[in-house]
């Protein structure tokens, strides 16, 4: 190393992974799409995905995998872990026209247009479409809904051998998840993996999900295919 220069290190790396998304989360706590308390811990929280990913023999981060935040909301956990895994291509969907609009400039903001790209819409809609079926390795889900609803709209999305990892409450609860619910997705639980003091659920899309699945908007909640413990 040419002397007077000093290494990069692990910690320099995550100060500058903060500093460029502070902001962004900043903005969306302003514009009402963050809720209160400390912003740091949310990008702990994001990365806590990843964290359960890999532990259920997931992505890594030199993976070249293509992944979905469903319900993207304020962009979080999605952002955070684009800006970690840079080899990693993201869609960011959520279905209302402000978030939409906070998610495009956030990614504009961030320089990661060329690997993160935003669309407006329902998942039960998108995920019956042919550009978006059956084409993810990793779907993420924080606060998308119950556990029925976020494996029903996770499925249309994910590849054959891909992975959902949903937050949960503290601790978590495998019943939430049971495989004969799951089944029907072609969906069967992977793991619950605790990261930082959070849980996570990690589905995989054992083969792939029925045509049938999923069903029309606002039908997953009306009428979930499983009750939660």
């Amino acid at each position: 190393m040419p002397e007077g220069r000093r290494e990069v290190t692990a910690d320099d790396r995550r100060a500058e992974w903060e500093a460029r998304l502070l902001p962004v989360l900043d903005d969306a706590r302003r514009l009402g799409l963050l809720g209160p308390g400390p912003l740091l811990p949310h990008l702990d929280h994001a990365l806590g995905f990843g964290t359960a990913a890999a532990a259920a023999g997931g992505v890594d981060g030199l993976a070249d995998w293509v992944c979905l935040d469903l319900g993207a909301g304020a962009g979080v956990p999605g952002l955070p872990l684009a800006l970690a895994w840079p080899r990693t291509r993201w869609t960011l969907i959520d279905a209302g026209e402000r978030r939409v609009a906070f998610l495009v400039g956030a990614v504009e903001a961030l320089g990661l247009g060329d690997r993160v790209h935003v669309v407006g819409g329902r998942a039960e809609e998108l995920g019956r479409s042919e550009r978006f079926r059956g084409r993810y390795d990793l779907v993420v889900a924080r606060g998308f809904g119950p556990p029925a609803v976020a494996a029903e709209c996770a499925a249309g999305f994910l590849a054959v051998g891909g992975q959902a990892v949903v937050s949960e409450p503290p601790g978590g609860r495998p019943q939430r998840w049971p495989a004969s619910g799951l089944a029907a997705l072609g969906i069967e639980p992977a793991a619950t993996v605790g990261a930082g003091g959070a849980s996570y659920q990690v589905l995989r899309q054992s083969v792939p999900c029925p045509d049938r699945f999923p069903r029309r908007t606002g039908i997953p909640t009306k009428r979930p295919l499983f009750e939660s413990a």
